[in-house]
């Protein structure tokens, strides 16, 4: 029985991580295309309505949030190449030795 929980607790962390990266970083993306979409006024070309400031800053927050993901799974390969592994034992990410 300790070897089924501990395969689901493995199973349980892929999970997470494949929804999350898989269906969670395009969904950021599309909700700042979106955001930007609502920045520049929507329907700009039929309605000639005003953009709106939130919609651009929602939109470069989410286009930062997808950019910091990827740039640290760059980092995460680039350095265990290095023999090195990223650590989140302080607020942001360091490279320590393995």
């Amino acid at each position: 029985m300790n070897n089924f929980e501990f395969a689901l607790e493995g199973a349980w962390k892929v999970l997470a991580a494949g929804l999350l990266l898989g269906a969670g970083l395009p969904a950021i993306f599309a909700f700042g295309i979106r955001a930007l979409a609502y920045g520049q006024g929507g329907d700009a070309e039929i309605n000639h309505e005003a953009g709106h400031p939130v919609g651009k800053v929602l939109a470069i927050l989410c286009f930062a949030i997808v950019l910091a993901a990827v740039a640290l799974g760059i980092t995460t390969i680039v350095a265990s190449g290095f023999g090195q592994k990223v650590s989140f034992e302080h607020i942001y990410p360091m490279l320590v030795d393995k």
